[in-house]
């Protein structure tokens, strides 16, 4: 079975920009979803879901009137369905790295979203991703499985983490 990296942190600790980099500077062919804030006048209003594929679409918005509710923001689980969990199961079948940014509460407001992050966790491809730094029971059993290894990013060791996270790509691709 493959191995999940797992980075986890602050909000705005740079998780998102990490996973970037790692799939920029990696030979592997990735595949997946990214998350990233949608900021207006230096106002955080929503998150967009981007499948490494191109596609786009909104995770949730506070102006949002519709789907459930986590903080300030509504979930819109369509489409985070039709572009984030598409994306997580094309991974799943053709990349040679599955990419899950984020691991979190809005994500699991889909149903379909947890059995398509099992049947990448259960495949041999390494998935590289972001999970929630505060407690949840869910997450929390996710983070302790033997398959998991967990990372904390800081300001002071996102260089090296990065460095360390392509080294253990390379390994765990040659095992």
């Amino acid at each position: 079975m493959g191995t999940a990296l797992l980075i986890t942190g602050a909000p705005g600790a740079g998780k998102t920009t990490l996973i970037r980099a790692v799939v920029a500077e990696s030979t592997l062919k990735a595949g997946g979803f990214v998350t990233e804030e949608i900021r207006e006048g230096g106002e955080r209003l929503g998150f967009r879901v981007s499948a490494l594929d191109g596609r786009v679409g909104i995770l949730a918005h506070a102006a949002a009137a519709h789907g459930p509710r986590v903080g300030r923001y509504h979930v819109d689980v369509p489409a985070f369905e039709a572009v984030g969990v598409a994306a997580l199961l094309a991974a799943t079948a053709e990349a040679d790295l599955i990419v899950v940014d984020e691991i979190g509460k809005m994500e699991l407001c889909s149903p379909r979203f947890v059995p398509a992050l099992e049947a990448a966790l259960a495949s041999r491809k390494p998935v590289l991703g972001t999970i929630l730094l505060a407690p949840h029971p869910w997450i929390d059993g996710l983070k302790r499985r033997p398959t998991v290894e967990l990372y904390r990013l800081t300001e002071r060791n996102r260089e090296d983490l990065k460095d360390a996270l392509l080294a253990r790509l390379r390994s765990e691709v040659r095992s």
